[in-house]
């Protein structure tokens, strides 16, 4: 039984074995019961500023070790504050509904343009064009249920546009037209006034003169956000655009009293739901070489002990100093104002996806195969059948990176190895699995956003590389991979010692990752129904007195950017209560409001939210 003795030399990789043991180190991160405050590291391991990926080699510095494989241990997990992975997976979800009503605090602003030939959409009350700025749809069935707001006399004007040159435009990500003080609106009070002002959440009308009279300087058009669906805050109904039709259409917000067969608010949450995944809202056209994170930790330091502790739902802005508030917006000032063509032409977006689409499902296989065997079983062929099919699942993530030279020692040479050093054998997989990615994208015209999106995928794939490397490595000297390892059967101890360990790290890895594309209805929705998410205003608090700018006369400051010379809009659509038709009464909250829930709801009447309505305490 040479395994079980064997197997007690890994203990340094998941404490396998009941003899004395090295840990593997967990991902760094908030712990059970850890009462240490918000902002403050814990006194093992506190960092002195913010902790950065630092990948040790282990015994040796790095400049003591000159070893190419130096850097490359399995036990060195990213660091406690490391944001590869929120920059990588907000980057991946650009401009997708979804992922964007999950995590509705945006933490990206993204130059962009909206190509000739797009059509626009508004909804109002009458028949003149806006003389100012105001608000476009990109669905018809988003704007229309603005077109009657609460008239019932047949006032629903619809105007269609098509542009007729490419729009400038500034993309704020998350749910960022949710007129809510708890986060989603914070990159825009920070373009807008410099700070975040959660007051001021309803003051729609201050904020779009305001950052389209900023935006005038820069050439910028509008700017997008998300709500039941895509819209555009337009700066200029007269310019770049042309009216297709301008009609008097029915008003599609029907009396109270009538059959609830047709429900303008469903089709309006329905057309988002069109961009819920990749590649989302394809009539916007991002240049990820300008953009800008709050999860860039050079750039937004003040942030990092801000969300220490937290999890990603809590993560908001509202902390960021005043330096860094206006280190972003120049850095912001200064995309805007880069003459096209000056970056690398990385394609950094399908680079992201490619990742994404090589590994996520293979992940979720591997934690299914995991999770549908009992490893406390006593039925041996079982448990080995499935860490075989496991370990098949493992090899194919990594057969490209498994030269020929690759070879696991011996059982005498690995009874002598230390546990840090059983998987040694295993480095170079690890590497070129983390590397080949990214390894020759060496470019000296990245911008300052490219090289921020280069670390994000370089940090990303060697977090992923390094699990499933260890987990591949522990899987040959077990004796369960079908081309290298051991000779005669595997131990059934070791195999379920083994599977223990494989569960946790791919259940830490996917839960670090936290990928989007993983959440999702199950078992799937029927014909008649779509899988949803509880998208803003439906089944959230009531809205509270409309908040107000202050006049300098009443102890407030103005908006330092206000314009004088930008004409009044028309009243504004977004800012008029709308009579919610097949949704939740107004004041109800639902259940999961605050962290979205993936659920099955109906689509054809009758409609039905599928919402468990929470107490209020609003």
């Amino acid at each position: 039984m040479w395994q079980r003795s064997l197997w007690c030399v890994f203990a340094g990789f998941g404490a396998l074995c009941h003899a004395s043991q090295v840990p593997i180190v967990p991902h760094v991160g908030p712990q059970p019961g850890d009462t240490t405050s918000v902002g403050e590291a814990p006194e093992q391991g506190r960092l002195l500023s913010f902790d950065k990926p630092h990948h040790t080699s282990g015994g040796l510095s790095a400049k003591e070790d000159h070893s190419p494989l130096a850097d490359w241990i399995l036990d060195d997990p990213p660091g406690v504050n490391s944001t590869a992975h929120f920059v990588f997976e907000t980057v991946n979800s650009l401009l997708q509904h979804w992922p964007n009503t999950r995590m509705r605090n945006g933490h990206n602003i993204v130059p962009g343009m909206i190509p000739t030939g797009t059509l626009l959409y508004h909804g109002t009350w009458h028949s003149e064009l806006p003389p100012g700025p105001d608000w476009a749809a990109l669905d018809p069935e988003h704007s229309v249920i603005f077109c009657g707001g609460l008239v019932e006399d047949g006032k629903c004007w619809h105007l269609i546009l098509m542009t007729t040159r490419p729009l400038n435009v500034v993309y704020f990500d998350g749910t960022s037209a949710a007129k809510l003080s708890t986060g989603t609106l914070d990159s825009q009070d920070i373009v807008t006034w410099g700070d975040v002002r959660p007051d001021w959440s309803f003051d729609e009308l201050s904020r779009i003169t305001t950052l389209c009279d900023w935006g005038r300087e820069y050439n910028v058009d509008g700017f997008v956000r998300m709500e039941m669906s895509f819209e555009v805050m337009l700066c200029n109904f007269t310019s770049g655009v042309r009216v297709v039709s301008f009609s008097n259409i029915v008003d599609p917000l029907m009396p109270r009293s009538t059959s609830s067969k047709f429900s303008p608010t469903f089709e309006a949450m329905y057309a988002g739901s069109r961009h819920n995944r990749f590649p989302g809202e394809t009539r916007v056209q991002l240049d990820l070489s300008g953009l800008i994170s709050f999860y860039d930790t050079d750039l937004v330091p003040s942030l990092v002990p801000a969300r220490f502790g937290k999890e990603r739902w809590d993560h908001r802005l509202r902390n960021i100093s005043t330096e860094d508030a206006v280190r972003v917006k120049a850095r912001l000032e200064e995309a805007l104002s880069r003459p096209a063509g000056k970056s690398s032409s990385i394609d950094w977006r399908a680079l992201i996806h490619v990742v994404v689409d090589r590994y996520s499902e293979r992940l979720q296989v591997v934690q299914y195969l995991l999770n549908s065997t009992d490893t406390n079983s006593y039925e041996p062929d079982s448990v080995i059948d499935h860490a075989i099919k496991t370990q098949v699942q493992l090899r194919h993530m990594l057969m490209p990176y498994i030269d020929v030279s690759v070879t696991p020692p011996s059982v005498n040479d690995t009874m002598k190895r230390m546990a840090s050093d059983v998987l040694d054998w295993t480095r170079p997989v690890y590497k070129l699995c983390a590397t080949t990615h990214t390894d020759m994208l060496k470019d000296r015209t990245m911008t300052s956003s490219e090289k921020l999106l280069l670390t994000a995928v370089q940090g990303t794939t060697r977090e992923i590389c390094r699990v499933v490397t260890k987990m591949w490595g522990l899987g040959v000297l077990a004796g369960v991979d079908q081309f290298m390892g051991i000779d005669g059967e595997p131990d059934m101890e070791t195999t379920q010692r083994m599977m223990k360990t494989w569960r946790k790290d791919i259940d830490e890895l996917m839960a670090w990752l936290d990928w989007n594309v993983w959440v999702k209805c199950r078992p799937e929705c029927s014909p008649e129904e779509m899988c949803y998410l509880t998208t803003w205003p439906v089944g959230f608090p009531p809205r509270r007195r409309r908040s107000r700018i202050p006049g300098p006369d009443e102890g407030g400051r103005a908006p330092s950017l206000l314009s004088q010379s930008v004409p009044e809009p028309t009243p504004v659509p977004t800012a008029t209560p709308v009579p919610w038709r097949g949704g939740l009464p107004n004041g109800e909250l639902a259940e999961d409001w605050e962290r979205p829930q993936p659920r099955c709801i109906r689509r054809v009447d009758p409609y039905d939210l599928g919402v468990r309505v929470a107490a209020s305490n609003f």
